[in-house]
């Protein structure tokens, strides 16, 4: 593709589009300047709101593979990668998720999360390449994210994985983008241009994140990573996570400090084996042995106590 076709296309998208009316923003006060940003901000969740129902399909169709045993792989250049990658390291300490059961994959590897690779984003085979190294495959899910939507790593990222069984889902900013085109589920939440022209870490960006937040945090709840909206999964990796550790099983089950203490110590600091030994009365053995029945699913593993 020349430079001329390059710029021809990205004058095409919604994302790139020149807003006139801001042409002096520079000149103005800053209270104003982030009065104008906090408005356009204000207009992304409308932009989420109106794709919910391919969010959600999409969830549905992720968990359905994760509970096989699949993975969730988030593949994306730039500040699109660098959220895939923020939204995949968070899944272990919130979810206790195994190591490589979710994923963000980075167009120019970890050095592009903070310096920009030349030319990692425009290179298909790159991602093929990544990919494959993950060696994904059927059960697995893998998540292009492109605020243009045309980008080469996030477009090669989701043919390649249909290509070899793969779920795969789009998630861009414009509409009939070749991204989501390319996926069997498509999201473009269209947030329109930014406050800065071409600027898609801002509305872009955001509509992304939260997207993502959705993508990840319900597709856990369907797999029983929570009790209520309890993260009876979390990892208590330091003295922070410990105390919500503590708290998490009180509100679960309103015992005492002395219970809870004693319930997490023989559960070995697992919060959901913890909540079933005070709620169900068993020892750690035997909430290991019925959550593992139950594929994890503590409330399922509870009303198992009673049958």
């Amino acid at each position: 593709m020349t430079s001329h076709d390059l710029r021809n296309q990205l004058e095409s998208l919604t994302t790139e589009a020149f807003r006139p009316e801001l042409a002096e923003i520079d000149r103005l006060p800053t209270l104003d300047i982030a009065r104008l940003m906090n408005g356009e901000d204000a207009g992304v969740p409308a932009a989420v709101a109106a794709r919910l129902p391919q969010i959600a399909a999409a969830i549905d169709a992720v968990a359905e593979r994760m509970a096989r045993g699949g993975r969730l792989v988030y593949a994306g250049a730039g500040t699109a990668g660098r959220l895939g990658v923020l939204d995949a390291s968070e899944c272990p300490p919130t979810f206790n998720t195994e190591p490589g059961q979710v994923a963000g994959l980075i167009a120019g590897g970890p050095e592009a999360m903070v310096t920009s690779v030349e030319g990692a984003e425009d290179s298909a085979e790159l991602a093929r390449e990544d990919l494959d190294a993950l060696k994904i495959g059927p059960e697995d899910t893998v998540v292009g994210i492109s605020a243009s939507g045309r980008t080469p790593y996030a477009v090669g990222a989701v043919e390649h994985a249909r290509a070899v069984g793969a779920l795969t889902v789009g998630l861009s900013c414009n509409e009939h983008s070749a991204l989501a085109a390319a996926a069997e589920h498509g999201i473009e939440v269209v947030v329109g241009p930014e406050l800065l022209t071409g600027s898609t870490r801002l509305k872009a960006g955001t509509a992304q994140k939260l997207v993502l937040n959705m993508l990840s945090t319900i597709t856990m709840i369907r797999l029983g990573k929570t009790y209520g909206n309890l993260m009876v999964d979390v990892r208590a990796s330091n003295a922070k996570l410990r105390a919500r550790s503590r708290r998490i099983v009180s509100l679960a089950t309103g015992a005492p400090d002395e219970e809870i203490e004693r319930a997490l110590t023989e559960a070995g600091g697992e919060v959901k084996n913890a909540i079933l030994i005070v709620l169900a009365g068993v020892d750690g053995p035997t909430a290991a042995r019925r959550l593992a029945d139950s594929a994890g699913h503590l409330r399922a593993a509870l009303g198992a106590t009673t049958t």
